[in-house]
């Protein structure tokens, strides 16, 4: 199965359960297949779990779910050892971070020590126990939200953790139609805890995990012109000069841009990077990315207005 085939197929399954969520749906594929991770902002209720959940189950990937709380430890997530007196010996209880679909729901409700934890394991694809190190199988995504609303007994996520997803993510209600469709589902008998509908449809999952690694290789073959990386140097370099902006994007940033780019060129069955491609990503990949100075945040200029603006600015190469 070819990139292209791959994700129009997971897109179409997720948009007829998880309603008016299509963008949703295009940049998570998209970072998932760039071996990236993202971070979802929006209200309760927006169906960021079942999403979730409904794209492990088409993906035929092992899925948890950790609800974040202020008391939770590194090892409520990472694992521990445990003494067994049976064997006279240390055994390893693996945490729920030993999985390849994570979802971590309200990341900021949790201490910055078990952010950083979770974090570590985001970019190092491995877990580290006791001097031990556990490889995790691929795919490895990690889904974090975060409600943008509630702030008390919140930690919010630092600058240089924030970097570490590929994509900010942020959603919204989904409009009276969507919702309208929404309560006509439940009502035709969705149970969106046993993800069962009414539907013709075969309950085999649309990929496997060998399937997604061909995928991968057909994106690193995709090819990207000169012109688009100084394209792509060109925009985050001026997140840095921006008057508005205390601190730029960094080189991660410029990566992630042209990692998610091939991988969003490949979906739409290319073989090469267009300028459309990293104007369509450059908001979600680089907007948390950037630090806005106190007195611009103050006037109510927003980060990606700034990278609009800069957008708007820059010539797009030929």
């Amino acid at each position: 199965m070819n990139t292209k085939s791959l994700a129009s197929k997971l897109k179409m399954e997720l948009n007829e359960v998880i309603k008016n969520q299509e963008t949703l749906t295009e940049l998570a594929i998209t970072a998932l297949l760039a071996k990236g991770h993202i971070l979802v902002e929006g209200v309760p209720g927006l169906a960021k779990t079942l999403w979730s959940r409904y794209l492990a189950q088409n993906m035929s990937m092992d899925f948890k779910r950790v609800q974040f709380t202020s008391d939770q430890l590194p090892s409520d997530i990472l694992g521990t050892k445990i003494f067994n007196q049976q064997t006279s010996q240390f055994e390893l209880r693996k945490g729920p971070l030993f999985t390849q679909l994570f979802l971590a729901d309200e990341i900021n409700r949790t201490p910055p020590k078990t952010q950083s934890a979770l974090l570590e394991v985001m970019e190092e694809r491995a877990i580290t126990i006791d001097g031990i190190r556990h490889v995790l199988d691929e795919p490895f995504f990690v889904m974090a939200t975060q409600n943008p609303v509630e702030y008390e007994g919140t930690y919010p996520l630092p600058e240089a953790l924030l970097d570490r997803f590929m994509m900010k993510i942020v959603i919204s209600y989904p409009g009276v139609a969507a919702e309208k469709l929404i309560l006509q589902m439940h009502h035709s008998g969705f149970d969106n805890v046993r993800l069962t509908k009414k539907t013709n449809r075969t309950e085999e999952p649309i990929c496997t995990s060998a399937e997604v690694a061909e995928c991968r290789e057909e994106i690193a073959a995709v090819a990207v012109e000169d012109s688009v990386m100084n394209y792509i140097v060109s925009i985050v370099e001026t997140t840095r000069r921006v008057s508005a902006v205390m601190h730029g994007a960094s080189p991660r940033g410029s990566v992630a841009l042209l990692l998610a780019a091939k991988a969003f060129a490949a979906m739409d069955g290319r073989d090469f990077v267009i300028p459309d491609d990293i104007k369509y990503l450059a908001i979600p990949i680089l907007q948390h990315r950037i630090i806005l100075k106190p007195e611009a945040e103050i006037d109510g200029v927003k980060a990606n207005s700034v990278i609009e603006n800069i957008l708007s600015q820059i010539k797009v190469p030929r």
